[in-house]
């Protein structure tokens, strides 16, 4: 009997023992998913602002407002926003993120880099316009006057007023060439410029001795990445099978509308 007894005692001990351990086990774990769940705040996002076009300290307030941190990472000159505004992120707007993350942003330069004006002046305008792109410089409108040789450049302007090489202008400038044209070689046709991006456009429009007259973008483009995405769906005057004097003006229509590009593909492919 007193066997007995004894062994029925080391039981209790032994399951009540074991009881207690799976209590704290459970207690443990419950405690170790609280403080994680504090420390890496979980099922805690936060949704990021979109800050693109902001100078840098509303950006700043605006993040603090929601959670996350900025980081300046780089600069770029993008001429059509202003000066030291945001440009680009990362992570985009929009995206979810933990409490604190960091979001990486470019920012529009509040200098604009110069360079020297190359020489043009003798040069062919596919030679000039080579030059001027390897600058960082664009082209502006080109003129023509009577001469021997078409398309030979014969003056180089920055606005009005003529520019000597090798003086310092802004990069992105746009730089105007006066052309010659002989007779008879007066002419030239409108190329269709449908399912093009406005640098391509722009490539065939001066590429055909015509002239940018405006782009213009539709609703559908509402940021800096849907214009380098925006493909252009009309012109101003339309794709000829005639010819058409050096120098006609061409206006050029982009669009993100993914109808619209449908529409677009159906009667020709993009480019």
């Amino acid at each position: 009997m007193a066997n007995t007894s004894k062994n029925r005692t080391r039981i209790f001990w032994f399951l009540r023992n074991l009881l207690w351990a799976i209590i704290l086990l459970f207690a443990l774990v419950l405690l170790t998913q609280f403080l994680l769940g504090r420390f890496t705040r979980h099922n805690k996002e936060f949704e990021v602002p979109d800050f693109y076009g902001l100078q840098l300290d509303s950006a700043e307030a605006l993040a603090r407002g929601a959670r996350v941190r900025l980081d300046v990472t780089d600069s770029v000159y993008v001429p059509r926003i202003e000066r030291g505004a945001v440009f680009s992120q990362n992570p985009e707007a929009g995206s979810h993120v933990k409490r604190g993350r960091r979001v990486l942003i470019t920012i529009n330069a509040v200098q604009t880099k110069q360079v020297e004006m190359p020489s043009l002046v003798g040069l062919s305008l596919r030679a000039a316009k080579t030059e001027v792109l390897a600058k960082g410089l664009r082209i502006g409108t080109l003129s023509y006057t009577q001469d021997m040789a078409t398309n030979n450049v014969l003056q180089q302007r920055l606005g009005g007023a003529p520019v000597e090489p090798g003086t310092k202008v802004d990069v992105g400038s746009a730089v105007n060439l006066v052309l010659g044209v002989s007779p008879g070689e007066n002419m030239t046709y409108i190329p269709a410029l449908a399912g093009y991006n406005e640098e391509m456009a722009r490539e065939l429009i001066f590429d055909n001795s015509l002239n940018l007259a405006s782009v213009s973008y539709d609703a559908s483009v509402a940021t800096a990445e849907d214009s380098l995405a925006a493909v252009v769906y009309s012109q101003s005057p339309a794709a000829s099978s005639g010819t058409f004097p050096l120098g006609t003006k061409v206006s050029i229509y982009l669009t993100v509308d993914p109808a619209k590009i449908a529409a677009l593909q159906e009667t020709a492919p993009l480019q």
